[in-house]
This record gives C-alpha cells, sequence and structure tokens, in this order.
C-alpha cells in the first residue's frame, strides 16, 4: 500500500497531509512530502514515479526514498490545486509493485495580496449646509487573497486625510459628513484619503488607499448685498431717452441660479424719469432713461433700488430676508441743446388755388437753455415737395411759392430745421405734413365712352342705356351728380333722359319704333352738372346707332356707315369726299383723252427754233401720269405756292419767291398766271435746263381735230351748267372757262 507521509521541516513553508493521499504546500520551494510503499523494505530496490500536473517541472520526485520536492514557488491565486499520480515499480524488473494513486496537492494561501481600490479616485459633490453625518460616497477595496483562510482578505477601511470634515465606515467604506453646515463659501474643495487594510487591520496586514475629492455645492444661503448703502450718478440733460445711463450691482456670495437677482427702483422722485433692468450674464443693474431731462427744470433725481434673488431656497429662509436697497442719486448736467419745437409733428392745410405768397402756418421753436438764444428755420431741400414752400427764417413763417393741383398731390411733406443763431451747429427738426384742400376745378365728365345703340322695334319708354360720371374733384366738390338734356335746345322727340339721383342716369325712347332707311344716327347731347359750389358742368354728346336686333334685344346687324358715323365722319363728309374723287377721276380722263388726239407738236423741228428750247414729245402715262400736270395750280393759285419746284428735278438751293403772295394771286387772271410761270422757269438757277418752256398743250373745243373730251358739248364752257355738281360747281365752272381761255391761245 502507497501512502504518504509529510514531515514538518525547519522551514516553515512546510507540506501538511490528511489522509488520503490530499497535500497541501504553502508557494515556496519545499520537499519533504514523501511517498512510501509497504513492499519499499530499505533497500533501494523500489523505484518511485510520479505523473500529473506540474511532474517533472513544477514537482519532481526522489526515486529512491519517495521524497516530493517543488523546483518553484507557488501562487495560488493563478493555480489552487494540482493532481499528480504517484507509483512505486520494482527497480529490477519495472513491474509495478501497487496499482497508481491518485493525489492533490493544494497551494495554501498566505497573505501576499494588498487590498486595491479599482475605481479610484473619486470626484463626487455633496450639497453644502448638509447635515452631519450626510452619505457622501461609498468605496470598496478588492483583495486577491483567499477569504476562507485566515484574514488575508479580511479588509478594514480608516480616513488618512479629511478629518475632522468627514469619516468612513470601517466595514462598509461609506464616507459622510463629520461636521455639521459646512459652508461652501469657507472652503469649496476636499481631498479625503481612504486606506483599505487586510488581516482585519492588525499589525503586519497588506494595505492600499484612494482619493476622494470632494466638491460642495451651492445652495441659496446667502442674501444678496449693495457694497454701500449710498452712490452717486451723473447724467447730462443731452442724454438720449432708452439709452443706458449707468449700472449697479448687489454682491451674492452664492453662484449659478442662486445668484441671480432683480433689481426694481421701489420709490423716489426719479421713478417716473428712469427704468432699470437686469443683465443676466454680468448680474448688474442697468439704469436707463425714460423720459428726456432738462437741467433747467430739474437738477438730481433719487432713486431706492433693490436687489432680491430670484431663486428661494426654503430650507434656508431663516438666513433672509434675501435682497438689500441701496439709494442712488442722480445729478442731471447741464448742456448747449439745440432748440425744440412746441409741437412735433405739425400738420397744416392750404386751398389749391391758393395764390403764390399764400401763409400756410407757422412753425415755432425755443432754445431750452437759459440763455434763450435766438431761433433761426430753414427748409431741407431734399425733394422736389421742399420747394413748393418758403419760410421766413426769423418767424418760422411758412408760405406757398408754386400753384398746387391737388387732383395730382395731395400732400405734401417737408421737414423744417430750427438753430440758434450763436450755435449754428445745433440742429433739431420737424416734420411738417401740407394737406391740399380742393376747390371745384374739373367739371364731371362720362365714366366712358357710350356706345349707345336702340333697336328698330323699341316701344315707349324703354331704357337703352345707363350712363355714369367720374370728376377729379373730391367727393365735396364731385358727387351728387346730376344728368340732364341740353335745355337750349329743342325738345328731343325721339329720347328722354332720367336723373336716377345715384349719380347715374338712364336714356329712354320717346317714340315707337325707329327706322335704319330713314335715321341710322341719333345725337344726344348731355348736359352733367356736380354738387359743388360753385357748381361747374359739363355737356356731352352721346351717338345712338339705329340697329336691327332679335326679339330678345340682341343686335343682329348694324348699319356700316353708323360705325363710321361713330368714328367721327358724318353723312355729309362721306358724300363730299366721294364726290372729290369722282372729280379727280374725271379730270385724270379729260386730261389723257387731251394728250392722245393730239396731232402735231408745239414745236415742230428744233432747227426752227434759234433758243435752246427743250421738247417734252411724250406720250402721257394715263392715270400713273400724274406728274404731267397739276390742276390745283389752275383751280386755286394760291395751292400753287407750295409747288412752284420742279417734280423732275431736285434742287440744290430752295429759290426765292418771286411771285406775288395768295392773296394778290386771286386778283389775277390766269393768263397772266401763266406767263408768270414761265418767267420764274427761265429765269431759275436751280434747276437744267437753264433755258426750258413749260408746255401746256392741250386742245380745246377749237381745235382743228377735234375733241375727244366728254365735256365737249354746243356750248362753251361758261354756259354749261355745272349745278349738278352742288358746292362744287362754281370752282368746275371757274376751271371750264381758263380751260377755253388756254385754248384760244394755243390755236391763236
Amino acid at each position: 500500500m502507497l501512502e504518504s507521509v509529510f514531515k514538518r521541516s525547519a522551514n516553515p513553508h512546510t507540506f501538511f497531509s490528511t489522509r488520503p493521499l490530499i497535500c497541501t504546500c504553502c508557494m515556496c520551494k519545499s520537499h519533504h512530502p514523501e511517498l512510501h510503499s509497504n513492499s519499499d523494505k530499505g533497500d533501494g530496490s523500489v523505484k518511485y514515479i510520479l505523473t500529473g500536473e506540474g511532474a517533472g517541472t513544477i514537482f519532481i520526485i526522489d526515486d529512491t526514498t519517495g521524497d516530493i520536492h517543488s523546483t518553484k514557488s507557488l501562487d495560488r491565486e493563478k493555480k489552487t490545486h494540482y493532481v499528480l499520480h504517484a507509483q512505486a515499480i520494482d527497480r529490477r524488473t519495472n513491474k509495478p509493485l501497487e496499482p497508481e494513486s491518485e493525489f492533490i496537492i493544494k497551494v495554501q494561501d498566505i497573505n501576499d495580496n494588498a487590498p486595491m481600490f479599482t475605481e479610484g479616485p473619486y470626484i463626487v459633490t455633496v450639497p453644502e449646509m448638509s447635515d452631519m453625518g450626510t452619505s457622501v460616497l461609498q468605496v470598496t477595496a478588492t483583495d486577491a487573497d483567499d477569504p476562507t483562510y485566515g484574514n488575508s482578505a479580511r479588509v478594514v477601511y480608516s480616513i488618512l486625510q479629511g478629518q475632522p470634515y468627514f469619516s468612513v465606515d470601517p466595514k462598509t467604506g461609506v464616507i459622510r459628513t463629520a461636521l455639521h453646515n459646512m459652508d461652501r463659501e469657507a472652503r469649496e474643495h476636499y481631498s479625503v484619503v481612504i486606506q483599505a487594510k487586510d488581516m482585519a487591520g492588525q499589525v503586519g496586514g497588506l494595505s492600499g488607499s484612494t482619493t476622494v475629492n470632494i466638491t460642495l455645492t451651492d445652495v441659496n444661503d446667502n442674501p444678496p448685498r449693495f457694497p454701500q448703502k449710498h452712490y452717486q450718478l451723473y447724467v447730462p440733460e443731452s442724454a438720449q431717452v432708452g439709452s443706458a445711463v449707468g449700472k449697479i450691482k448687489a454682491n451674492d456670495a452664492d453662484t449659478g441660479s442662486n445668484a441671480d437677482m432683480k433689481y426694481t427702483i421701489i420709490n423716489g422722485d426719479g421713478s417716473g424719469v428712469f427704468s432699470i433692468s437686469t443683465d443676466k450674464e454680468t448680474r448688474e443693474g442697468i439704469i436707463s432713461l425714460k423720459k428726456p431731462l432738462n437741467y433747467e427744470k430739474k437738477k438730481s433725481y433719487t432713486l431706492n433700488i433693490e436687489g432680491a434673488n430670484t431663486h428661494l431656497d426654503f430650507r434656508f429662509s431663516h438666513l433672509g430676508p434675501f435682497k438689500d436697497v441701496t439709494m442712488l442719486k442722480i445729478s442731471v448736467g447741464d448742456v448747449d441743446e439745440p432748440p425744440v419745437f412746441t409741437m412735433t409733428p405739425y400738420v397744416m392745410d392750404v386751398y389749391e388755388n391758393a395764390k403764390i405768397g399764400t401763409i400756410v402756418g407757422t412753425v415755432t421753436a425755443q432754445d431750452p437753455d437759459s440763455a434763450n438764444n435766438v431761433v433761426r428755420y430753414l427748409i431741407d431741400h431734399h425733394t422736389e415737395e421742399d420747394t413748393y414752400f418758403t419760410i421766413e427764417a426769423n418767424t418760422g413763417t411758412l408760405k406757398t411759392a408754386k400753384g398746387f393741383d391737388r387732383e395730382e398731390t395731395s400732400w405734401y411733406n417737408i421737414t423744417i430745421s430750427a438753430s440758434e443763431i450763436d450755435s449754428p451747429k445745433l440742429l433739431s427738426h420737424v416734420q411738417v405734413g401740407i394737406k391740399i384742400l380742393d376747390v371745384n376745378d374739373n367739371p364731371p365728365e362720362l365714366a366712358g365712352d357710350y356706345d349707345v345703340v336702340v333697336c328698330e322695334n323699341m316701344k315707349p319708354g324703354q331704357m337703352i342705356q345707363t350712363i355714369s360720371a367720374t370728376d377729379r374733384d373730391n367727393f365735396a366738390n364731385g358727387p351728387r351728380f346730376h344728368f340732364s338734356l341740353d335745355s337750349s335746345l329743342p325738345s328731343n322727340p325721339n329720347f328722354t333722359l332720367k336723373d336716377n339721383e345715384d349719380n347715374t342716369a338712364s336714356i329712354l325712347t320717346r317714340r315707337r319704333k325707329f327706322s335704319r332707311t330713314i335715321q341710322e344716327v341719333y345725337y344726344l347731347p348731355v348736359v352733367i352738372s356736380d354738387g359743388g359750389i360753385p357748381s361747374l358742368s359739363s355737356s356731352t354728346t352721346l351717338v345712338i346707332h339705329v340697329c336691327a336686333c332679335e326679339r330678345d334685344g340682341r343686335v343682329r346687324t348694324c348699319s356700316a356707315e353708323a360705325f363710321l358715323s361713330s368714328a367721327g365722319l358724318s353723312t355729309g363728309a362721306l358724300i363730299a369726299i366721294l364726290l372729290c374723287v369722282i372729280i379727280l377721276l374725271a379730270i385724270v380722263v379729260l386730261f389723257i383723252t387731251l394728250r392722245r388726239s393730239k396731232k402735231e407738236p408745239l414745236i415742230i423741228s428744233e432747227e426752227d427754233v434759234r433758243e435752246n428750247i427743250v421738247t417734252y414729245d411724250d406720250e402721257g402715262g394715263g392715270e400713273e401720269d400724274t406728274e404731267a400736270f397739276d390742276i390745283t395750280a389752275l383751280r386755286n393759285p394760291s395751292a400753287a405756292e407750295e409747288l412752284k419746284y420742279r417734280r423732275d428735278v431736285r434742287p440744290e438751293v430752295k429759290p426765292t419767291p418771286k411771285h406775288p403772295t395768295s392773296s394778290s394771286l386771286d386778283a389775277i387772271d390766269v393768263q397772266e398766271f401763266i406767263k408768270q410761270r414761265l418767267a420764274e422757269a427761265d429765269l431759275d438757277p436751280s434747276v437744267p435746263p437753264y433755258d426750258s418752256l413749260q408746255t401746256y398743250a392741250y386742245e380745246g373745243q377749237r381745235s382743228e381735230s377735234g375733241s375727244v373730251s366728254s365735256l365737249d358739248s354746243a356750248t362753251t364752257y361758261s354756259d354749261q351748267d355745272y349745278n349738278y355738281l352742288g358746292d362744287w360747281g362754281p370752282e368746275f365752272k371757274k376751271l371750264a372757262e381758263i380751260y377755253g381761255e388756254i385754248e384760244s391761245e394755243r390755236t391763236t
């Protein structure tokens, strides 16, 4: 039977054994455990063999004696036990003398690990003024030694630094406040050192430490305080309203929101002139000006200012009140000020028909200083509106400088500046609004161009159109409008006008049925008067067209001439235009016929003419030959003044008129007129040829070859009756007489 025998050596780290084959050893090197077989007689015939965890490396065995030795130190925190197998064999035959036995070597713990704080250093806060014993933090230290064996892992906590402000529980490691009402304002930061020691704190135990940084957080336990009970402040009277004129501050030992405060003016004669607000960042009271200052009226003000916390803690209300009061005296400084207008702004009015130089109004400004200097006035010229008025520099009286038209501009806004004679750079300005009052200077007129239509099948009393009016004047001089027919004309049998008394009027028929074949257009003069004083009126003629309509009143067709008439051409004018066209066509045909019937030229041969004569021996161009002869010169000699230049050559220099004026031409007969024209053509140096003859070769009734003109008759031109031509008859008769004289001259 194999058994283990353990002997205590002189070394304190020895093996101990408990049967069966369970051994313990310390962490040092040792060899005292031994194995022994009953078969071992001590003669060395038995050999011991060791196998298993660490065999041959950590543990070796003496194969003769069975002593087991460790070759290196053991660490229980790395491996707590080893499983080994031992066997005794015959050294000579190598046969087992006994079965293999298993035994376990347990590593016995020793205190070789100090306690450790794994989470340090710590940072923690605790409110100031906390009660004594208030828990701050719990710290924990760990020990790697075996907690089940001895006191190697039994830790005790203690405080090395931080007393008498804090304490620590030895068993739990809970840190608590050790004083009552700790004041942050006295001391804010604390560094506490906590120690953890094993072996239950006994001498020889191992220890570790950590640092706990504790900060006292603020609570509102301090009221605000002004450093002084009285303050002085200087403010010039020229300070602008709304501007900041000074600052004041109360101190508060607290921080954050506990130091926030609000400033208030609680009383004083300056409470209505000054205001105070709080700057949240700097916690200062900003004093601002609410009303203008005047040194001449009041030279100083007194304010009582309160500063109070906005966040209060009821737990510390007994430390209050959390506010403080101080007195502020403000002195007003005297400065040279610009003039002050008595009103701002000014509003004036003037009628639009006011003459230049009419007084509109007066502005007044005074020197606010005690010197009371003289003030001068001036219009600031920036826009065209400023030129419509002038101002007297000494009195401030505004006058008109131009005429007005309310319908174009109804308001004028100008700026007037005032300055002291002694200090012209100190200016004050005021706005003056001038309203242009209306006068009745615009007559009413129709609101639009009305195209009035009456149907042929109309009945008496039927309305055909509603008209309205407009007036550029305002309501007082415009509506209400009154409509009526022109009383100076006879009563209209066809239409009448009804005033609807609502600024409109209706056109009504007065008879039954209208006919386009009888009359296509009617004219209705309408008089419109306004309600102004004095009243103005205007007369407008409405054009009414007769149209064929459906039974439901829809217009089917209207005469084209009616619409032409609506464009401004009357029937008589159209007839006159058509008659003129017919006469001109007849004259053109007459001259073409005469030129074609000519048998021999006026000048037979150039050899028979001793002077340089240009012959125009060409056929007429019919209706296209409009340059052959201008008959208007013979019909109306005064019109020839405009057509005296030759048409075949464009003169470079405009010739000087040499013929009599139009008034004298009327008294000259046609023969003399033609002679003058020939003389002018010969003497005109502006166009070639310089010696030319203007030929008027037209055959008359005395021509040997006869006349092919459709106007030829048995009677003479003067005996012809031209009354069928109407107003053109006398003119055409005179033209015929001229033709006769020309024909007589030619044959002669």
